[in-house]
């Protein structure tokens, strides 16, 4: 595989801009220091771009911090206009996106492309959203006054994304602030920090005034993000990212009492019981296991299968895992991508060892690819035996693991029996036991004979250590709002 840009990726890169994105101007980090970014699936340097420093957060934080008021003044009809014509100029710039997305994090095209259609509805959406924070109003239960109940900006925002959905982490949090009136400061991944950057020229040509997004990509997270959490004037934390480091974010947010979001780790079972449709049940496991090479929160983790369609579950999986092919994002027909680097492809083969030690029988795929690049075959591994580390840990690689159950009891207690409770699939053409699922599933979301949940109008969260908050739906605007009440009395 060649390392060589292709001239059209060039002429991509060429247009990003490569510095800090603060009060409105496009800067230099401090001291001048830098960092490269690689593309995963060659190991190449893409695009050296700076690094900024805990001064420079601070220079941030103060920015958002400036253009509070403002903007939260500003109509909401006005940042509605400018969330509406950032989602149009996402739609002229798709394939530019898509494009960025698969050389920074190694996704194939077709799958950049749906995230860009995803991510972009966030935008869409908060803005038919900014125009419709409301209030209420009305007699006290005593007849002594009127009781006034409206919702004002919760403040300035700082953003910690992932790298694994660098578009649709971004948009998923910046829309609804900036349709409540927030301002925001952005740490993108330093993995994938080109897509956000892109991204903010666009929020640029649409009008965003100076100071409302700040963007600050570095390589000391810690360092940066410590001191602007600690700021009094932040108002709010939002984190998409591991539960481990989700936590030491709350234990430091807490000193603040901020308002805060947190997208944590999953573990999704994937439940198909014996009158499960197995052609839908083939199709969603490689949707919600194969989808973003396996490198997803919502990713199924663990396949628990009715013993009695277990074994050809397991084959008609294994047959179609065999067929897919491997490489760079950008080539025709590719369907699994490199992971993230070689740590994440190390933990896919310390997984699936574990699993084989125990017991367990690898169907398809089982090893790392020899190549320049970070890349893992998609695997099957079945008959895993309980206590096993791939039904514990979150894969995050394209490693499907099949373990089996008996009745429906036991469906639920293996699915419910992890400190995780992001999002559960369900395969059964039983209406009545989908329903029970519901109910019995301890998940923030389920997707009931459907491999894909995501949507931006629907809430987006999780339960246990997967999460506070929700993005995305009615309910997302909600998390960027402080409700405030008042008393008029009648005399």
């Amino acid at each position: 595989m060649s390392t060589a840009l292709a001239q059209n990726e060039q002429d991509l890169l060429a247009r990003v801009r490569t510095g800090l994105y603060i009060g409105g101007e496009w800067t230099d980090a401090e001291e001048g220091r830098t960092f490269d970014v690689h593309d995963p699936a060659t190991g190449a340097v893409i695009r050296t771009i700076a690094d900024a420093s805990p001064a420079d957060g601070k220079r941030a934080l103060d920015a958002a911090v400036a253009a509070q008021d403002a903007w939260a003044a500003t109509a909401p009809r006005t940042r509605s206009d400018i969330l509406r014509r950032a989602w149009e100029l996402v739609q002229e710039h798709k394939e530019d996106l898509a494009l960025l997305m698969t050389l920074e994090m190694g996704k194939p095209l077709a799958e950049s492309r749906g995230e860009v259609a995803y991510g972009g509805e966030f935008l869409r959406w908060f803005s038919e959203e900014a125009v419709r924070i409301t209030g209420r109003y009305g007699l006290n239960p005593e007849g002594t006054g009127r009781m006034v109940v409206s919702q004002r900006p919760v403040g300035p925002s700082f953003f910690i994304t992932p790298w694994n959905f660098p578009f649709a982490m971004a948009t998923r949090k910046i829309a609804p602030a900036l349709a409540a009136g927030c301002t925001v400061v952005v740490k993108p991944a330093a993995l994938t920090p080109l897509t956000t950057m892109f991204f903010m020229s666009l929020l640029e040509e649409a009008g965003l005034p100076a100071g409302v997004v700040n963007v600050v990509q570095t390589t000391r997270s810690g360092a940066l993000s410590a001191p602007i959490i600690a700021d009094p004037r932040l108002r709010k934390l939002s984190f998409t990212g591991s539960t481990p480091v989700g936590q030491k974010l709350i234990e430091q947010a807490a000193q603040g009492v901020l308002r805060v979001s947190m997208e944590l780790g999953g573990n999704a079972p994937f439940v198909v019981f014996e009158d499960a449709d197995l052609d839908k049940a083939v199709e969603g496991a490689l949707l919600a296991k194969f989808r973003n090479i396996g490198q997803a929160c919502t990713a199924a983790n663990r396949f628990i299968v009715h013993s009695s369609v277990a074994e050809e579950f397991a084959n008609r999986v294994a047959e179609r895992v065999k067929a897919m092919k491997i490489g760079r994002g950008t080539e025709d027909g590719i369907t699994i991508g490199p992971l993230i680097d070689e740590k994440a492809v190390a933990k896919a083969g310390e997984l699936v060892q574990d699993a084989v030690d125990r017991g367990a029988r690898v169907l398809a795929g089982g090893h790392a690819v020899e190549s320049e690049g970070t890349f893992y075959e998609p695997t099957v591994v079945t008959e895993v035996a309980a206590g096993s580390d791939i039904l514990r840990e979150e894969i995050f690689g394209p490693v499907l693991a099949i373990a089996t159950f008996d009745t429906e009891d036991e469906g639920v207690r293996l699915a419910n029996d992890t400190e995780y409770g992001l999002v559960s699939y369900v395969f059964t053409e039983d209406l009545a036991r989908g329903h029970r699922m519901i109910d019995a599933l301890e998940t923030g979301m389920m997707g009931l004979n459907v491999g894909v949940v995501s949507n931006a109008a629907a809430p987006f969260g999780g339960v246990k250590q997967s999460g506070i908050g929700r993005e995305g739906g009615f309910e997302g605007i909600h998390e960027y709002l402080s409700t405030k009440y008042t008393l008029i009395p009648n005399d």
